[in-house]
């Protein structure tokens, strides 16, 4: 935990700068009858029965200080699919030495996987573009682009969308606008406020 706090204070550095990766699924929802749209003093109309039409992942990762972020959709979230979208992730800094990467503990998140997605030497490669950091167990509120995901949950992923194309389209172009905005986060939880509120668990270890 102290780890990431303390990546989490730095100050800017484009040489090494800090992103945070996390992935959320989506349920593909259609409406099985068609809603009764909004008029003038009435809101839209929508039937509670609705069809499934399978599932897909939305990959993301945001730089809190810069407020840039990368996200794509995919219909797995695979080791191929996560090497691919760190590949992309890699291209977009192409000047830092290296990327602090925030990540959870996801068997997928690791450079093994790069292995999978491409030849040896690439995959080498790849991997040394990275410092991989992790939150601990139980812990996943420590990333930073979970902030960011319950964002777009909360502002384009709030209704049925019955089509991965749909909602790829969707979430790109919330992407360009928060990139446009520059939204960033604004960590206010430090390496001193974990000692005085968590201090029972530091007293645990210290006994």
């Amino acid at each position: 935990m102290e780890q990431v706090l303390d990546i989490y204070e730095r100050p800017y550095d484009p040489d090494y700068p800090v992103v945070c990766f996390d992935e959320r699924p989506c349920q593909l929802l259609g409406d099985v009858l068609m809603p009764i749209p909004m008029k003038p003093g009435r809101v839209e109309r929508q039937d509670y029965e609705y069809e499934r039409n399978g599932t897909c992942v939305v990959l993301m990762a945001i730089e809190p200080l810069s407020g840039r972020r990368v996200i794509t959709v995919t219909e797995r979230r695979t080791k191929k699919d996560y090497a691919e979208f760190m590949k992309a992730l890699a291209a977009k800094y192409p000047a830092a030495k290296k990327i602090v990467l925030v990540q959870d503990n996801l068997n997928t998140h690791n450079p093994s996987s790069f292995y999978e997605g491409f030849p040896a030497a690439e995959a080498f490669v790849l991997a040394q573009r990275f410092e991989m950091v992790y939150t601990p167990k139980k812990a996943s509120w420590l990333n930073m682009a979970e902030i960011e995901l319950s964002a777009l949950s909360k502002q384009c992923l709030d209704r049925r969308i019955a089509e991965m194309k749909t909602l790829a389209a969707q979430v790109g172009s919330w992407t360009r606008q928060r990139n446009q905005l520059k939204a960033g986060i604004s960590w206010n939880f430090t390496k001193n406020d974990a000692r005085n509120k968590l201090s029972r668990f530091y007293n645990t270890i210290n006994n």
